[in-house]
């Protein structure tokens, strides 16, 4: 196998979608161990590229020319940055399709939900430049302060932070890295990227967009690897001044009791409820969570795990919802008309079979799916699921829903609130008076009256409460989290 090419890529023996190494100070590279990994299909276990493997020694060199490069990308003036940031959208808009077959290829979902997902890169590129280069301060009335009159002139500055460490997961692979590396960019911050290790080839191809588009030397580095051999080396040293981190409350956690003192965004577990009250439009409702709760076979912080529902409305819910999630078509993410792809590994869609199968044992009813066939598990819906029950405690991550029914909307509140995780809810039906107890009362990052959880608007703040998580994500609030806040005050 022959190394990357002089610009990263390259189609290999091995694999459609490339060969890559490390990006570190502007240039790629091979790893200092010279270690290296393939990159296999979740779908059909087929070589889809391959990545350099990055140790401890590769994290301090990314870090040192970081430090570099944030010296210098702080001292760019903001339409400097944005005219680089804008050709890096034009050719992530440019290269949406070719995208959208690395995503489908490396992660297994569907390729019309992963063209979906490509073509989002430019508009979230644009967005943290529009909101990245804005660094507002606030004038300070300091002669309302006792004893001060008016010989003294306050203001805020907002400046970078510095380097920012993004860690991201496998479900969103374009999504999730530009929603940390476009708004540390745009606001003036060196990244250091290190996304999942099932899925780096579209963080590499997106870093490669960066690359073409002139961003100076150590503004950005990617490394690819093993989580536990460079993150906790990312995390722990002090010049990083933030992590932002998307995945497991477990790895959230262990991130906390290392970073030391540092901002920290974490974007953490979930067990998202959606609400079906009296009143709901069942067809309207069932539509919704037969999407909310299956798109990318479930692998999504507020897909909808949990439905409570209330029992006056609970048979017809459940007879409008089975038939649409037995239309959904697992198969060939390739392939027209295929709308569940594969789980992320055979592991996954094994412990998901699992869970599945404890809640039956526990009391549950498996009204439809649940089987599994290597990484695919046929999409479930499991009722009569009390919200003490595992299925309902922990975050499943795959296609299947547990059905909690209820007697009251107080119960519906508390069976919502029954979890560690709060990230989102969905609510259909109910009063209006409901609906303002339902907004002011579930404990969730974001409430939907009207929808599932499953939906997020890019400048919207996106984050949770208790468990789920701390920091907003969304490109405006992730400026804020990225930047610091400055006093100065001016003394006649």
């Amino acid at each position: 196998m022959s190394a990357a090419t002089a610009d990263g890529t390259g189609t290999s023996s091995t694999g459609e979608h490339g060969s890559y190494g490390l990006l570190i100070g502007g240039e790629w590279q091979e790893s200092a161990s010279g270690a290296r990994r393939e990159i296999r299909s979740p779908y059909d276990g087929r070589t889809v590229g391959e990545v350099a493997a990055a140790d401890t020694a590769d994290v301090e060199a990314a870090i040192r020319a970081a430090e570099r490069g944030a010296a210098v990308w702080r001292r760019t003036p903001a339409h400097e940055r944005a005219a680089i940031l804008l050709r890096a959208a034009a050719l992530a808009d440019e290269r949406a399709e070719q995208l959208a077959a690395t995503i489908s290829a490396e992660n297994g979902k569907p390729l019309a939900e992963a063209l979906g997902e490509a073509r989002r890169s430019g508009a979230i590129i644009r967005l943290s430049v529009q909101e990245g280069t804005q660094l507002y301060g606030d004038s300070l009335p300091l002669d309302a302060n006792p004893g001060t009159g008016q010989d003294k002139v306050g203001f805020t500055l907002r400046q970078p932070v510095g380097i920012v460490a993004a860690i991201t997961p496998f479900n969103y692979p374009a999504l999730l890295v530009l929603h940390k590396v476009g708004p540390a960019l745009a606001s003036g911050n060196a990244v250091i990227l290190k996304p999942a290790g099932a899925t780096p080839l579209t963080a590499l191809a997106l870093a490669q967009v960066f690359v073409e588009a002139g961003l100076p030397e150590g503004v950005l580095s990617v490394l690819t690897g093993s989580g536990a051999a460079i993150g906790d080396a990312l995390v722990r040293d002090p010049r990083v001044r933030k992590i932002s981190f998307t995945g497991s409350t477990a790895v959230g956690e262990r991130i906390s009791s290392l970073a030391g003192v540092k901002k920290l965004s974490l974007e953490l577990g979930a067990s998202s409820p959606t609400l079906v009250l009296p009143g709901a439009d069942i067809a309207q409702a069932a539509a919704a969570v037969a999407l909310g709760g299956y798109v990318n076979g479930g692998q999504v912080c507020i897909s909808v795990q949990r439905v409570v529902v209330h029992r006056a409305v609970e048979g017809d819910f459940l007879d409008a919802l089975t038939p649409l999630v037995e239309a959904i078509r697992m198969g060939d993410p390739s392939a027209e008309g295929t709308t569940l792809g594969p789980l992320i590994t055979a592991g996954e869609a094994e412990r998901v079979e699992r869970s599945v199968a404890q809640a039956v044992a526990e009391g549950g009813r498996l009204l439809t799916g649940g089987e599994r066939d290597g990484a695919f598990v046929a999409p479930a819906i499991v009722t009569g699921i009390d919200t003490s029950q595992a299925i309902a405690q922990e975050e499943l991550f795959g296609p299947a829903i547990a059905v909690t029914t209820v007697d009251s909307f107080d119960a519906a509140i508390d069976a919502a609130n029954g979890t560690p995780y709060g990230l989102a809810a969905g609510v259909f039906g109910g009063t209006l008076a409901e609906g303002i107890r339902a907004m002011r009362e579930i404990d969730a990052g974001s409430v939907h009256l009207g929808w599932t959880p499953l939906w997020r608007a890019d400048l919207m703040p996106y984050g949770g409460f208790k468990a789920s998580g701390y920091g907003k994500e969304g490109v405006r609030s992730a400026v804020e989290e990225m930047t610091e806040v400055k006093t100065v005050v001016l003394h006649s």
